[in-house]
């Protein structure tokens, strides 16, 4: 059974930085793409980021290039997403994906409806 644990959420003000982890006890495809998402309350969910899994591959939502960044602990079988210069509209559930490339496709999907896999969530909040 594949399990995704996020950690690492909580509150801070703006210009401010969190890092958040989500571990994986197995990667279940050839080529795993694990991917984070986020929900803001009355907002629809939104994919921030995502990796291949050991291939290496990234791609950022405009939303957050060059302020999040992520990275693989291929021994802890863990992505971390990196959150720096957070802003009072960053603040959102946060959730980790684990989902299949496809063959033709170069990034992994950005539909929710392409992932199957769900950690539990953590909430962000960052104050202004």
């Amino acid at each position: 059974q594949v399990r995704l644990v996020v950690s690492g959420g909580g509150s801070v003000q703006a210009g401010g930085s969190l890092r958040l982890s989500c571990a994986v006890s197995s990667y279940p495809y050839f080529r795993t793409c694990l991917a984070w998402f986020r929900q803001a309350p009355g907002k629809d969910r939104e994919v921030l980021a995502s990796i291949v899994i050991g291939d290496g591959t990234t791609s950022y939502d405009d939303s957050v290039k060059g302020r999040f960044a992520l990275s693989q602990d291929d021994v802890e079988s863990t992505v971390y997403l990196e959150m720096n210069s957070l802003k009072p509209e960053d603040t959102a559930m946060y959730d980790c994906a684990a989902g299949s490339k496809r063959f033709s496709d170069p990034w992994c999907p950005s539909r929710s409806a392409d992932y199957v896999y769900w950690g539990q969530g953590a909430q962000v909040t960052v104050s202004s």
